[in-house]
């Protein structure tokens, strides 16, 4: 690895999905093999407008603080807005989706300011191999890129392209890697991540193989999962294997199946509460997240009501919400009865509100109990279950240790290491 000594190192800012942060570190690690000095590299998320808005914000800041900086914005947004980005003078080069899977984009010498192409069909090599941090306990392993799905208000399959996966023997070389690097928690991410397949192989089928092959890995957690694609096999896993962590996140997006219809995801309300129940029955421990959209066009009072009655019904605990903004060119920006913003802000508020009080009852359920935190710094981790952890006494980071809960509030739990 080459970089001067003048040069810091590549700052990296990431919006969006977890899969945008395993990018990121590729990224950086890019830019310092190039020695790209003063890079800052904005990782971009086009799940909503806002969040798209929130990105061009950024990239202003980062010029108005770092006058001297040598700024790329690459993601889904510059995948499908470059003629937006490449006209943003504050940009020294504006790289799309399939450009950060190449070392050479990030080289001083790069021959393009703007370079946004077609996306590939399958996940090259250089971007299935997983670069941990240095000093981290925990790496995002990339198993999946890519959508076949088109819910109405999503312009997901377009900036990733179609769903493809990483061979289960890849993965077992990466998963192996990591391990030797001191890696203690392994989170897999996608951007579909149950729709997983390689000659049939399925998620939980690669889950099983995966843990069978290395005994050693012992803490692996999911990022968001499809309910609807949850199989049989991969719902007996998160029972009964210990090693998968008890904490699942679920794309839900609504609790109305008028709305859900509206949306073309493929799962009714009943089949949600369902499953979470299911899990639940045979594994108290686990603790359930959820992505949520508030306002969607045609969602009436009595529809979020349904909405905030899920979160009840599944015992969701984390809560994801976004107030619902049209991304041009979507079947949902053209629908008929657009909520008003300020009632989707209003519905955002209720549903952040009620997942702050759900995950208020979920920690204080947790005071008195005994857990296992891997800790990020000397005095804060997080629990199994996903829960913000900070400890009364320092402790070594990035070495698992048991602690004794004393104390909670609705953001984190206090607890004193054994």
């Amino acid at each position: 690895m080459s970089s001067s000594s003048d040069a810091p190192n590549p700052q990296i800012v990431t919006l969006g999905c977890r899969l945008n942060i395993a990018e990121s570190d590729m990224m950086r690690e890019f830019a310092l093999k190039q020695n790209l000095k003063h890079a800052i590299i904005v990782n971009t998320c086009a799940v909503t407008t806002e969040a798209e808005r929130q990105a061009r914000q950024t990239i202003r800041q980062l010029r108005k603080k770092n006058p001297d900086a040598f700024i790329i914005a690459t993601g889904c947004a510059v995948q499908l807005r470059p003629e937006v980005f490449s006209k943003m003078p504050e940009l020294d080069r504006v790289l799309g989706n399939a450009m950060k899977t190449s070392e050479e984009a990030f080289s001083p010498d790069f021959p393009y300011r703007v370079h946004v192409g077609a996306l590939p069909k399958e996940i090259p090599d250089e971007a299935t191999f997983p670069l941990p941090l240095e000093n981290h306990s925990k790496a995002f392993l990339q198993v999946q890129n890519g959508c076949n799905h088109h819910c109405t208000f999503c312009t997901i399959p377009l900036a990733r392209g179609r769903s493809r996966s990483v061979p289960l023997s890849v993965l077992i070389k990466q998963v192996q890697h990591l391990l030797d690097k001191g890696i203690q928690e392994i989170i897999l991410t996608g951007v579909d991540l149950t729709s997983y397949d390689v000659e049939g192989m399925t998620l939980g089928t690669m889950i099983q193989r995966l843990l069978e092959a290395i005994p050693a890995l012992q803490r692996l957690r999911l990022s968001s999962l499809d309910s609807m694609e949850v199989s049989s096999e991969l719902s007996d896993l998160l029972i009964h294997e210990p090693r998968i962590l008890p904490h699942i996140h679920l794309s839900l997006q609504a609790g109305s199946n008028t709305i859900l219809q509206a949306m073309k995801r493929r799962h009714s309300r009943e089949q949600a509460i369902a499953l979470c129940q299911n899990l639940r029955r045979y594994r108290p421990a686990l603790a359930f997240g959820a992505d949520f959209i508030a306002g969607f066009p045609g969602e009436t009072e009595e529809m979020f009501q349904e909405t905030l009655d899920l979160v009840q019904a599944c015992h969701l605990t984390h809560l994801h919400v976004f107030p619902f903004s049209g991304r041009p060119g979507t079947p949902a920006s053209r629908m008929k009865d657009q909520v008003p913003h300020a009632i989707a802000k209003e519905r955002t508020q209720r549903l952040r509100a009620l997942g702050e009080q759900r995950l208020l009852q979920w920690y204080a359920s947790q005071v008195g109990n005994t857990i296992t935190v891997l800790p990020e710094s000397p005095i804060k981790g997080h629990g199994d279950d996903f829960s913000v952890v900070y400890l009364t006494t320092p402790v070594p980071p990035h070495v698992i240790c048991h602690a004794r809960v004393i104390q909670a509030n609705s953001t984190h739990l206090l607890a004193q290491p054994l």
